[in-house]
């Protein structure tokens, strides 16, 4: 849905009140109508030299409850805190038209995200221009006097060519000319991992059945975190011991396996939670447990266990990786087993693997 918000003004509350299938939405305090293309484009139409739409919230359509915020248009320029200008309308339908482009190709809720975020960064900043005017030259400068300039990360200016990349070829047919950018050099950082005697603190300290269960799937099966969010009851095979995990990253499919020790945990479980649908459900039935509150999981039990390093719950796949890998585990198997396309990601784990390093004596030692 789509909550629309402005300052009383009885012309725009008549506009709106006569508005298809909108309804007055008392907890929200807002308008509130479907939140289609057709709903958007009527809005823009509509408030055209009337007042300006702030539909920054709406570029992004996963994120949720997206809301409109209607300001008079002597007001306008007091709304506006960033140096970014705000987007245009026709930033806002070429934004949609992508969004849907990628959804239609069944690009991940992430990856729409990402691109649709770095593109707004970008229009806004080069807001003079008009779309189909922009260069390779403008992209250079939007690196230079914004991502540079603020010091942001070498993979959003990644993130930002690619979203340009493929906006351009896909709605202008043209290459933008951006394969000759300087793209920034790759960091090359090794995966923070904890040690057993880590791990097995962080997987005892919740005292939550449910809680511990999770953390320990991720570590047990090498899991990211939406892989671990998006299990079914179903895609747990107790009977070959096995899990199955469907679509993750890349759209790949890939069963791993499951300990005995870990089954009769997830059996303990289920007597008492009795999910319906996902293996870990939230407060309300049928419902996925939220990204935020696993996440939160993992600090109250880093806070537990004492461990002071900022870890992650990706620590607990790189952790699973490396120990796998010490413990004499085939680098192949490991690659399918994390479900990377190629074996050069997994070979990052030769790096941390600490088994054979510390058997190597130093010359000091001979002094």
């Amino acid at each position: 849905m789509l909550f629309v918000k402005h300052a009383f003004d009885q012309e725009l509350y008549t506009k709106l009140k006569s508005f298809p299938r909108i309804v007055w939405n008392n907890e929200m305090k807002s308008w509130q109508l479907p939140d289609e293309p057709q709903s958007i484009h009527l809005l823009l139409a509509t408030f055209r030299g009337l007042a300006w739409v702030n539909l920054d919230a709406v570029v992004n359509t996963t994120k949720k409850s997206p809301s409109l915020a209607f300001h008079n248009k002597v007001n306008s320029s007091n709304t506006i805190q960033s140096e970014l200008t705000a987007l245009t309308e026709e930033h806002i339908e070429q934004l949609l038209h992508f969004e849907h482009y990628l959804r239609s190709k069944r690009y991940s809720p992430n990856t729409i995200k990402t691109y649709s975020d770095s593109l707004k960064t970008f229009f806004r900043f080069c807001s003079e221009k008009l779309i189909d005017q922009l260069d390779a030259e403008d992209v250079i400068q939007f690196n230079n006097d914004y991502i540079l300039r603020k010091g942001l990360s070498a993979s959003f200016q990644n993130q930002v060519i690619n979203a340009i990349k493929l906006f351009y070829r896909k709605r202008y047919n043209k290459n933008m000319e951006t394969d000759h950018l300087h793209r920034p050099r790759q960091e090359k950082r090794l995966p923070n991992v904890l040690s057993k005697e880590e791990v097995k603190a962080i997987l005892e300290a919740p005292v939550n059945i449910k809680h511990r269960a999770m953390l320990s799937l991720i570590y047990a099966c090498g899991l990211r975190r939406s892989e671990l969010l998006n299990l079914t009851l179903k895609d747990v095979q107790s009977d070959r011991n096995l899990l199955f995990i469907r679509q993750s990253k890349g759209k790949k499919d890939r069963l791993v396996p499951l300990s005995s020790k870990l089954l009769d945990s997830l059996r303990t479980y289920y007597k008492i939670y009795k999910p319906k649908q996902w293996l870990f459900e939230g407060e309300y039935e049928g419902n996925k447990y939220s990204e935020k509150s696993l996440e939160n999981v993992m600090k109250q039990s880093l806070q537990k266990s004492g461990i002071q390093k900022k870890a992650s719950l990706h620590w607990l796949r790189h952790s699973y990786a490396t120990h796998l890998l010490e413990n004499g585990t085939d680098l192949r198997y490991i690659q399918e087993l994390l479900g990377h396309s190629s074996s050069r990601t997994t070979e990052i784990y030769t790096h941390v693997s600490t088994k054979n390093i510390q058997q190597i004596r130093s010359p000091f030692d001979d002094l």
